[in-house]
């Protein structure tokens, strides 16, 4: 492959993460890109790509974990040493938040990590080339 065809089978990697972290396709940016909380459509209804062979397994969950833990474990120590609540309080609300803070980056980190296969091309996003990327070649 030449550096012209190279190039133009490039996929920008920063705009397809965002698009993913935004719930839409990585390749349009216009369909859906879940069918339900964190059920991946087989193919974008607007531009046809095939999304059903992205792998992201439990990357998602662990980077979620990793954030939200670094997140409220400051958070947490100091709002005991400025205010000093009752442990059960404590307990109450930061597991409340942890909760709602994992449910909500959940999908959108998930989304991310699609957009990063899709324009890596990896685990069968980049097999056959779509009809507008065979032309650019």
């Amino acid at each position: 492959m030449s550096g012209i065809q190279a190039a133009a089978a490039e996929r920008p990697l920063k705009p397809a993460m965002l698009r993913g972290a935004a719930r839409h396709c990585p390749a349009c940016g216009k369909g859906k890109l879940f069918r339900g909380y964190l059920t991946i459509v087989d193919r974008c209804d607007t531009c046809g790509e095939e999304l059903h062979h992205q792998r992201t397994d439990d990357g998602p969950a662990y980077l979620t974990i990793l954030l939200v833990s670094h997140l409220v474990a400051p958070l947490l120590l100091a709002v005991y040493m400025a205010y000093r609540p009752s442990p059960m309080s404590l307990l109450i609300g930061f597991s409340l938040g942890a909760i709602i803070l994992s449910l909500v980056l959940l999908p959108v980190i998930k989304g991310g990590f699609v957009g990063f296969q899709w324009a890596r091309r990896m685990h069968g996003f980049g097999a056959k080339a779509r009809p507008a990327e065979a032309a650019a070649l």
